[in-house]
C-alpha cells in the first residue's frame, strides 16, 4: 500500500513537471519567435497590437535570455524525470495501465515542449545571425 502511494506521487511530480514545462516554453514562444515570425511575414501591425493587448511580452522579451534558460533547464529536470534510470510503473495491472498512459503523455507534452523550445531559440537568437551571414 504504502509503495502504491509513494509510486503515485512521482507520477504526479512527473506530470506536474512536465505540464509547467510545457508553460514555460509556450513562454519562450510568445516572447520571441511570434513577433519575429509576424515581422518576417508583414504583419508588423499584429505585433504592435499583441504588445498593446497583453504588456507582458515586453517584459518577457526583455529578459529573453533567462526565461530561455530557465525553460531549457525546465527542459531538462522534466527530462531527467522521464527517461531516468530506475523509473518502473506498479505491478498491479490497472496502476500499471494507468502509470503507461501517463507517462505515454507525459512523453508526447514533453516532445512538443522541446519542439516549441526550438522553434523559439531558432527565431530568437538564429534566424537574424544566418540572415546576416547570408546578407539577405
Amino acid at each position: 500500500m504504502n509503495d502504491v502511494i509513494v509510486n503515485d506521487r512521482s507520477d504526479l511530480k512527473e506530470k506536474s513537471v512536465t505540464i509547467f514545462t510545457l508553460f514555460t516554453t509556450t513562454g519562450t514562444l510568445l516572447c520571441c519567435a511570434l513577433p519575429i515570425m509576424f515581422v518576417t511575414l508583414g504583419m508588423g501591425a499584429t505585433v504592435v497590437a499583441m504588445t498593446s493587448t497583453f504588456p507582458f511580452l515586453i517584459t518577457l522579451t526583455k529578459y529573453k535570455v533567462w526565461v530561455f534558460a530557465f525553460s531549457g533547464i525546465m527542459l531538462a529536470v522534466s527530462g531527467w524525470l522521464m527517461f531516468r534510470p530506475g523509473r518502473s510503473c506498479p505491478t498491479d495491472k490497472a496502476l500499471g495501465e494507468a502509470c503507461s498512459s501517463a507517462h505515454k503523455w507525459n512523453k508526447r507534452i514533453y516532445w512538443t515542449s522541446v519542439v516549441i523550445w526550438g522553434v523559439g531559440f531558432t527565431a530568437a537568437y538564429v534566424l537574424l545571425p544566418v540572415r546576416i551571414w547570408l546578407d539577405i
